[in-house]
């Protein structure tokens, strides 16, 4: 149940990005310890070599993605060590590698949590740290404690540290603590109600806004803003899970009242899960449509990324299919990337236009063929299927 619990709060915290990949620790190793015994958070480390291929393509192809980012910024502290220099030699004597990349989750106390060998995909990457969490879950202890009366507030953080990380909601231990005190604006109380802080819809965060500046002078302005993100994205997941369009318009103008730089895109891409959300096919080809035309013109990844998004989430839909098409066609032209050409050759052909899937396929094959023998063998088995 702990498991679940941990999965559906990632979903939350996740779904809805606006992280640029993993941001990287870049202190010293004893300091990354320090850091992640104070915060309750666990060590991901990336224990590489310069010339390993598979660690090349992770640093490539999985720290930069955003649901990565999203996912590892908010429960670890991630570390990249090279094995054969610096800090990296020292860390192979206490911790022995045999292949890279080895993937390491390390506590606050130095003690292995979980330990992967091999390069790792996206999903399966997430997947591994979701299993991490649960294996480091403490928030038992700490709940037998918090039943038998303790109550010091240092306590009171780290069980509601514990509860965040755990997957399980801190709001009512962090009520009925708050509750009980006579000046919320002492540094423990501050910092009990920035850690509870989140859902954008709680009360919580409501003594956060009233005491925003002071918790700024504690935390500092960034890590202030990226709690006040992850708890708008909570809201808005919920607001998916409990079909209210009040509650995301909620998350939306918190979002827009603190973050104001990151608020339109988050705007359009949380209506857009909305919609995924309650199935409700027109009017998630209307609100793509929206935001292909006023937010990422000119943006052919971010167009792609749109198309092929709205492929999967609505196959068999023709009002979304349409759109995705000509979404697809202007991320093709603009970028004119072979995999561009992929997502817009499988639509067409879903849409029943065969021949333009034919020559859109070829034109793929052949932007592809700078990408060396393996790209081009798939580029040609699935110019087949399209002629199939």
């Amino acid at each position: 149940m702990r498991y679940l619990a941990i999965i559906t709060l990632i979903i939350a915290t996740y779904s809805i990005g606006s992280a640029q990949g993993i941001d990287f620790f870049h202190g010293s190793w004893e300091e990354a310890l320090t850091e992640a015994k104070e915060q309750q958070k666990i060590i991901f480390v990336d224990a590489f070599t310069t010339w390993c291929g598979p660690c090349k393509r992770m640093a490539r192809e999985v720290f930069p993605d955003d649901k990565v980012g999203d996912f590892y910024n908010r429960y670890f502290i991630s570390v990249k060590l090279d094995m054969e220099k610096g800090e990296g030699l020292k860390f192979r004597k206490e911790y022995p590698v045999s292949a890279f990349p080895t993937l390491f989750y390390i506590n606050g106390d130095g003690e292995v949590v979980q330990k992967v060998k091999g390069a790792q995909g996206t999903a399966k990457f997430i997947e591994i740290g979701k299993k991490a969490l649960a294996l480091s879950d403490n928030s038992e202890e700490y709940a037998a404690r918090y039943e038998e009366g303790e109550r010091d507030p240092d306590f009171i953080l780290k069980y509601i540290k514990s509860l965040n990380n755990s997957g399980q909601s801190s709001l009512k231990v962090a009520n009925e603590f708050l509750n009980n005190q006579t000046n919320l604006s002492t540094p423990d109380n501050l910092q009990i109600i920035l850690e509870a802080a989140t859902e954008a819809d709680s009360r919580i965060f409501g003594l956060l806004e009233r005491h925003m500046d002071k918790i700024k002078t504690i935390t500092g302005e960034e890590d202030l803003r990226f709690r006040i993100e992850q708890a708008c994205k909570a809201t808005a997941a919920k607001a998916n899970e409990f079909n209210s369009l009040e509650i995301l318009e909620e998350a939306q103008e918190k979002m827009s009242k603190y973050c104001p730089d990151v608020a339109e895109e988050f705007k359009y891409e949380s209506t857009l899960d909305f919609h995924v959300a309650q199935r409700n096919p027109a009017e998630y080809a209307k609100a793509c449509k929206k935001y292909a035309k006023k937010a990422i013109k000119t943006q052919a990844e971010k167009l792609n990324e749109l198309a092929n998004t709205m492929y999967i989430n609505f196959k068999d839909e023709p009002i979304v299919l349409e759109q995705a098409e000509i979404i697809a066609e202007n991320a093709s032209k603009q970028g004119m990337k072979h995999d561009y050409y992929v997502t817009y050759a499988r639509i067409l052909k879903d849409n029943g236009k065969n021949q333009e899937a034919v020559k859109a396929a070829e034109k793929a094959l052949e932007l592809g063929r700078e990408s060396g023998p393996y790209t081009v063998k798939m580029l040609e088995s699935f110019l087949q299927k399209m002629k199939a």
